[in-house]
């Protein structure tokens, strides 16, 4: 926990300041104290955000929401969301993450405490589903244990349900969440149900068992980690026999298959303050002890700054305040706002620093991958590599990717997708062998067919270093440049985010034909594998003879997958959305490519085919 600063108001609504934990990308966090001495956390919205109508509307519906939910979260105390600066308190939790019990300070948990925290955790997710919401980023460190029970806190990307089924706040195909603890629909970018909690509850319940993740950690790539949560079945080697029911049927790929959160909250959940193991108890108490050691700061002489529903911060602030500084321990016990949401956890100055990478660390000495090898695959491949199979760079005809995490020889450690005009393959390769400046994968999986069943597994690959960036990548006759390109669970640029109407100025829509046509290309954040894209057009029912309008409109929709996203966005061809779509629709094309290119002072999308030449489709922002 860093002092206050001259920045720092002294007072937010009822609460005194004792010291900021941390901003975030909505705000700041404090520790805070109310005049009766209960300690809670308070996050003010940064002023940029707040002068902003629609997100002022969707923080107020999560503070709401979150009043709402009730057992096994941490409640929210107060907030002021009309105030010029929109802040809320939630109560103190003294408690540190599961993922820093189980990661750093003591391993693995006993089957009883893993029966126990999955019975609780359930009954925490069944208030929280009846609030209307889905938490969607479940993971040991928004969990908190305390004597009394777990915590799960960092609603952060949860959303209303109605907000996700409306088209409203969260985007259709936006994928949210933490590698290693996500859900295969989550992977997918697809609507989530109260079940994805329930998947990502048996990742939680697998690593306070084991110690390390069911599908592994990011350090192998985090596409390649989101691969294995779509279409492996879970590592649960050192998983307890006792709890091997439990934890597989949270994990079925199968959302209708797995159990309910009040299902679960049936079980067993232990006598009250004995759930955990002692020497855990032990340190919650000493750990609870030190934080008691944090001081207000003393008031000055002048009037303090403060934030209340009136208005914002005002007056002038004392010079810096005597208090005791806080041990390293004592900032772990405190709930606060984090960025994107409501609520989260700053457990020690070490979690900080190491953000929320700390999910992927297990314990050295317990069976975590501390004690494994590193793997067989050179530092200098590792990442995700595009190029042009054939066109080029301006004109891809076919592209090319591989994702390379780390693994050993005869294990599967890329992820590959390839795009041609009219399919795209993407699957799985198994490493052959690798030096400092060559890799070789032999035999591959198909794990995505676009369209479906008319993909051959990819033939084996070699990429040789040709400098940092650049790889030549050979595959029988054919060979290929290949540059570093992003990865992880964001991978789209900025500037292609959003709604693109097309542009109907040119003279293909003389004669009054603008008017009865309309379509929509939506462009939302997630990794290659996932359908970031999104087109809905609607248009004049016709003769089939004549061609002459009928009446009436016909409404299509589809999605297409993204497969690439060095420079252009390269994407499979389009899938349609049959739940939406008339009966009457056809087919959207095969594979395109987006690319951004202003025109007039206006911002363009320009939609171009790779299967054969021809004019691009234009959108404009709407």
């Amino acid at each position: 926990m860093d002092d206050l600063t001259s920045d720092d108001p002294a007072r937010i609504g009822p609460f005194r300041l004792i010291g900021r934990l941390g901003t975030g990308g909505m705000g700041r966090v404090y520790l805070a104290r109310s005049e009766g001495g209960r300690t809670v956390a308070v996050k003010v919205v940064h002023p940029q955000l707040a002068e902003q109508d629609e997100f002022r509307r969707r923080f107020a519906r999560e503070v709401a929401a979150l009043e709402r939910v009730g057992g096994g979260t941490a409640p929210v105390i107060a907030s002021d969301t009309e105030a010029a600066s929109p802040w809320v308190a939630l109560t103190y939790v003294p408690g540190p993450s599961l993922r820093s019990v189980v990661g750093e300070e003591f391993g693995p948990l006993p089957a009883a405490t893993v029966r126990a925290l999955a019975s609780r955790l359930a009954d925490a997710l069944a208030h929280i589903h009846a609030a209307g919401l889905v938490h969607r980023d479940l993971k040991p460190s928004n969990i908190l244990l305390t004597v009394d029970g777990p915590c799960v806190i960092d609603f952060g990307v949860a959303r209303a349900l109605d907000t996700v089924t409306d088209g409203g706040l969260t985007g259709t195909g936006a994928v949210v969440g933490s590698p290693g603890f996500m859900s295969p629909e989550q992977v997918r970018g697809e609507k989530l149900s109260p079940a994805s909690d329930i998947f990502c509850l048996g990742a939680v319940l697998a690593y306070a068992a084991t110690g390390v993740a069911p599908f592994g950690t990011v350090d192998s790539g985090a596409h390649a980690t989101m691969f294995r949560i779509a279409h492996d079945e879970p590592d649960l080697g050192g998983l307890p026999e006792e709890l091997g029911p439990l934890v597989r049927s949270c994990l079925d790929k199968d959302p209708a298959r797995r159990p309910a959160a009040s299902v679960l909250a049936a079980g067993e959940q232990g006598p009250p303050g004995a759930w955990l193991p002692a020497d855990v108890l032990a340190g919650l108490g000493r750990s609870a002890a030190r934080v008691l050691d944090a001081d207000t700061p003393v008031p000055g002489t002048a009037d303090p700054a403060s934030v209340t529903g009136d208005g914002p911060a005002t007056g002038t602030r004392p010079g810096p305040p005597r208090r005791r500084r806080l041990t390293v321990l004592a900032a772990a016990l405190a709930v606060a706002v984090l960025a994107g949401g409501t609520a989260a956890v700053v457990w020690q100055q070490r979690d900080r620093a190491a953000g929320t990478a700390a999910d992927r660390s297990a314990p050295a000495g317990r069976g975590g991958d501390a004690s494994r090898p590193s793997g067989d695959v050179p530092q200098a491949f590792v990442g995700a590599w595009e190029g042009v199979l054939a066109g080029t760079a301006d004109v891809p005809k076919s592209t090319g990717r591989i994702e390379i995490g780390q693994g050993r020889r005869g294990e599967k450690a890329a992820v590959y997708a390839t795009v041609t005009g009219e399919r795209l393959c993407m699957g799985r390769s198994v490493l052959v062998s690798a030096d400092a400046d060559r890799i070789v994968f032999g035999e591959s999986d198909v794990t995505v067919s676009v369209p479906g069943k008319e993909c051959t597994p990819a033939a084996h690959q070699t990429l040789t270093v040709r400098s940092p960036d650049v790889l030549e990548w050979t595959s029988g006759a054919v060979t290929a440049t290949f540059r570093r390109a992003p990865t992880g669970p964001e991978v789209v640029p900025a500037k292609f985010l959003g709604e693109w109407l097309e542009d109907e100025s040119g003279p293909q829509w003389d004669g009054g034909q603008a008017a009865l046509f309309e379509r929509r290309l939506t462009v939302t954040q997630g990794p290659v594998g996932s359908a970031v894209v999104r087109f809905a057009s609607d248009i004049p029912r016709t003769d089939e003879e004549t061609g002459e309008p009928t009446g009436g409109s016909l409404h299509c929709a589809s999605t297409a997958v993204l497969a690439g996203a060095g420079g252009l966005l390269v994407l499979g061809p389009p899938t349609p959305d049959e739940k939406v779509s008339d009966p009457e629709c056809w087919g959207d094309g095969g594979s395109q490519n987006l690319r951004i290119a202003p025109y007039g002072g206006k911002e363009r999308l320009l939609a171009y085919g790779m299967g054969a030449d021809g004019e691009p489709g234009v959108y404009l922002r709407d």
